[in-house]
């Protein structure tokens, strides 16, 4: 009787709800952040099967382990580019892969179970159910992207297919904007009871689909291995516009798959992303978010140097996975510039 009592009297918890969708938005980064060492160090096929539950157990024994490396020594990776590694190399790629899953496995808990626990106290804000189920179904979904990214590498290629891990890379960035959004809007719930959630203006839709195309090019520069076509800067290869592009089929399929192309694109891009990113910020200061300002500005500018020293410095390890990992901050960043000016008065 106590129980129910307490359940059915609880009040929403906006403020508190808030704090645990920037933690899990928090996760989300971390793996982000993994998953480029995992894509950088050719690390993402080393596990061969999808395995929900027992999948978190990594192998224990060393006939484990040598039942997962004959599995991986059956891939195409394997035996036309890692023929005859050592069990200790597979083991290193196997950690990666391993450590990338696990945390995806750990975020879902993380954003299932309180969200079981808020649903049972009735502590949801009425109108926020439905968001954060779906935010839930689409982690559960980024979770079978992966896989499916995984599986084009494992029969005839020796590598994921660049458009599935540019849906897996945009998923999980689709997340973070959503978790923050929601966040936000929570926040000044909390601030108001009778805030409204905010709305996504015309302008910032616009700049939303310029960083897209941006993150999309970028994520197909990591897929095609294109970073490594050119290591200077501004010029590519002493040209502006590189030599060695060449028509593959259709327009598109010349856009999105010819590495010199793919390249060019995603570096001049760039600086189009970014002068539309620094308008939302001086949009976002004048509505009052000079903190939103102040994010979209440095993590920009710490982007596009990050990006020039990538290209220059061969894709250094180091800085590659820096690229990726401020990449996901912009994400944040915008989206907090375009909820500010996308308040709405009670």
């Amino acid at each position: 009787m106590t129980a129910t009592l307490s359940r059915s009297s609880a009040a929403p918890a906006p403020r508190a709800i808030a704090r645990w969708l920037l933690s899990v938005a928090a996760l989300v980064f971390i793996m982000v952040v993994v998953g480029g060492i995992t894509r950088l160090t050719e690390s993402g096929l080393s596990i061969t099967q999808w395995k929900p539950i027992t999948g978190a157990i990594p192998p224990l024994t060393h006939d484990q382990w040598m039942e997962a490396f004959r599995l991986y020594q059956q891939t195409p990776e394997y035996q036309q580019i890692n023929k005859g590694m050592s069990l200790d190399d597979f083991q290193f790629i196997f950690f990666w892969e391993w450590a990338h899953r696990l945390l995806g496995r750990l975020i879902g808990l993380a954003f299932a179970l309180p969200l079981l626990w808020f649903a049972w106290k009735r502590a949801i804000p009425a109108g926020y159910g439905w968001r954060l189920v779906a935010l839930l179904a689409l982690g559960g979904l980024q979770g079978a992207i992966g896989w499916w990214m995984v599986q084009s590498g494992l029969s005839e290629r020796t590598d994921v297919s660049h458009y599935r891990l540019a849906v897996h890379l945009l998923t999980a960035l689709f997340i973070i904007g959503g978790l923050v959004w929601t966040a936000l809007d929570l926040l000044m719930l909390a601030r108001d009871r009778n805030a409204r959630p905010a709305t996504l203006r015309p302008f910032a839709l616009m700049v939303l689909v310029g960083l897209f195309v941006q993150l999309l090019f970028g994520a197909f520069t990591a897929g095609l291995n294109a970073g490594y076509v050119a290591n200077t800067w501004p010029l590519m290869n002493d040209r502006l516009v590189p030599d060695g592009i060449e028509r593959t089929g259709s327009l598109w399929e010349t856009l999105s798959s010819d590495p010199y192309l793919v390249h060019f694109i995603h570096r001049w891009w760039a600086w189009g992303a970014a002068i539309l990113a620094i308008m939302l910020a001086r949009r976002a200061k004048r509505a009052g978010q000079r903190g939103a300002s102040i994010a979209i500005n440095a993590s920009i500018g710490t982007q596009i140097v990050l990006g020039i020293a990538t290209v220059m410095s061969g894709i250094a390890l180091p800085l590659a996975v820096l690229h990726q990992a401020v990449g996901a901050l912009v994400v944040a960043a915008i989206a907090w510039g375009a909820h500010g000016i996308g308040r709405r008065r009670a």
